[in-house]
């Protein structure tokens, strides 16, 4: 069974009533619902004394429909593919469909079951959209335990996959790092080319000995006067 036995009453309950018991009171408005009890809204005071220990939801309302707070409905029932709106700082989602406003612009996300224009990316714009959309095609469901097990097999199909990618990622970062050091490597040859020095080098300069700088100027002398007398 996809839809829990307290759901398809909770989406039939007339809330805001005044309570027979307490009517006196200033708390006396039918907005409580039990998930354990599964019959009619009672007020804070029926809650208190008849339901203390079980599983209650409040029901608030917005522009004359009935809404829940989605911190408190999510932890009994799988509400995903349901369009939900933050209304006076809380995140809330509607029991039933609504009446279709008039007019408007085109829209790109629509209600698969009402046609109600939503504002992102959902399937189902209130909880009864998405129960009808369960009976008729099957394909969702309101338990928990489903969608965990939906998670925890996804979980291992991505724990199989980070495995595989870890391993392979680690053979890809050793080659990565092989080659990032030959690079290293390659790039150092590059800008520091092996140096061989010359052979020009390590030579001697000639020193002209002045002996012969000497004898050069004493000859040149002489040759200067013999050309004189001839």
């Amino acid at each position: 069974m996809l839809v829990p036995p307290w759901l398809e009453k909770l989406l039939t309950t007339t809330f805001f009533s005044v309570c027979r018991s307490h009517g006196a009171a200033t708390r006396s408005e039918c907005n409580m619902y039990c998930l354990d009890c599964n019959g009619d809204a009672f007020c804070f005071y029926c809650r208190t004394s008849k339901h203390k220990d079980h599983r209650v939801i409040q029901i608030r309302r917005s522009s004359y429909h009935d809404v829940v707070r989605v911190s408190e409905i999510q932890k009994v029932l799988d509400i995903s593919g349901v369009q939900t709106y933050v209304i006076n700082s809380a995140r809330v989602l509607f029991l039933n469909e609504r009446p279709q406003p008039k007019g408007g612009k085109a829209v790109s996300h629509i209600c698969e079951i009402c046609g109600r224009s939503l504002l992102d990316t959902f399937r189902f714009c209130s909880l009864g959209c998405k129960l009808v959309g369960i009976k008729k095609d099957g394909d969702g469901s309101f338990f928990l335990d489903a969608k965990n097990e939906v998670g925890m097999q996804r979980g291992e199909g991505i724990s199989r996959r980070v495995n595989n990618m870890s391993s392979s990622s680690t053979s890809a970062s050793t080659s990565s790092r092989e080659e990032e050091l030959e690079m290293r490597e390659g790039s150092q040859q590059d800008i520091y080319p092996p140096h061989t020095p010359s052979t020009s080098f390590y030579k001697k300069k000639k020193r002209h000995s002045p002996k012969g700088s000497f004898y050069l100027l004493i000859s040149l002398s002489l040759l200067s006067r013999y050309r004189r007398k001839f």
